[in-house]
């Protein structure tokens, strides 16, 4: 029943808030019903209905796993970090780590076949985004969560960071041209994806 209700809310809550921005701010002249509008759909319902359920039986297991091969002082002392100096920690092995699972995305034919899904998107917005293989959605997951669940975050500010970097994820394969100035480099844009 979540899970339907978050596909329900995502469904109204993410073109409410991009449609406008797409319209306002195009990267370059898209119907908005486009070619391809319902492959895409049919990716974002998975990614709320089905996949979910797989990647937190994984990251749960994982999670154990973590508890009995770290040592417990090491993820006592970061889970008592205040929750800034904890969600550093969190996004900047996340995003290491992410960055070279990237790469070797495009460069190992195995984790490229997966990988290779969502850039099959001729035309590509917000609703693009949600075009992911299982495999790589999980595999990415894992590498940008894995680190943080690692050392002990605290799974509620990890939940946070997750949901966040969800939606800046969908903003950045968005159809829009909003320059982020320096910021752009540091949490990544519109026009780097695109590009």
């Amino acid at each position: 029943m979540s899970a339907l209700l978050s596909l329900g809310i995502a469904l109204v809550m993410l073109p409410a808030e991009f449609w406008p921005l797409e319209r306002l701010f195009p990267a370059r002249a898209q119907r908005r019903f486009r070619g391809e509008f319902s492959t895409d759909l049919a990716f974002m319902a998975g990614q709320y209905l089905v996949w979910p359920l797989l990647a937190l039986h994984v990251l749960t297991y994982l999670d154990a796993v973590f508890a009995l091969v770290v040592p417990g002082a090491l993820r006592g002392a970061v889970a008592a970090c205040p929750w800034a100096l904890q969600a550093l920690v969190a996004v900047a092995a996340g995003d290491m780590c992410v960055y070279w699972f990237h790469v070797a995305s495009h460069r190992v034919p195995w984790l490229w076949r997966f990988h290779s899904v969502h850039h099959s998107s001729r035309h590509l917005d917000w609703l693009a985004a949600h075009r992911e293989h299982p495999v790589d959605g999980l595999l990415t997951q894992l590498a940008i969560n894995g680190p943080a669940m690692l050392l002990g975050v605290d799974m509620t500010l990890l939940g946070w960071l997750v949901g966040l970097r969800g939606v800046w994820a969908i903003f950045i394969h968005s159809n829009v041209r909003m320059p982020l100035g320096p910021l752009r480099v540091l949490l990544g844009a519109p026009e780097l994806h695109h590009w």
